[in-house]
């Protein structure tokens, strides 16, 4: 399972723009390198991150081999309750990873 490291605001107004950031360690191997031996090195990328607060998807990329090892995600979604922000994402192995943080919306 490939580690991520998801981080939100601890807490936010009603209706305010909040910063949601994602980091996934993971060596995106393109399957263009090769071993020592010559062996190809198989293809494994993230290939679907998907993001969901208050239970509806409000994030969702697609991604392809021109993505760098240990991808870095940014985006904003708009706090409109308390509840959790879950990251889910799957790489090409099948291999799947998750982060959770919890935004207070009082």
């Amino acid at each position: 399972m490939a580690l991520g490291r998801l981080q939100v605001p601890p807490a936010a107004r009603r209706g305010e723009a909040v910063e949601v950031r994602l980091l996934i360690q993971h060596p995106m191997e393109t399957g263009f390198r090769r071993e020592p031996d010559g062996r190809v090195v198989p293809m494994n990328v993230v290939s679907t991150v998907s993001c969901r607060y208050g239970g509806q998807e409000v994030f969702r990329a697609e991604l392809g081999s021109g993505v760098a090892a240990n991808p870095y995600f940014s985006f904003w979604l708009r706090a409109e309750a308390s509840g959790d922000v879950s990251v889910e994402w799957i790489d090409d192995a099948g291999e799947r990873g998750a982060a959770r943080a919890f935004l207070a919306v009082p």
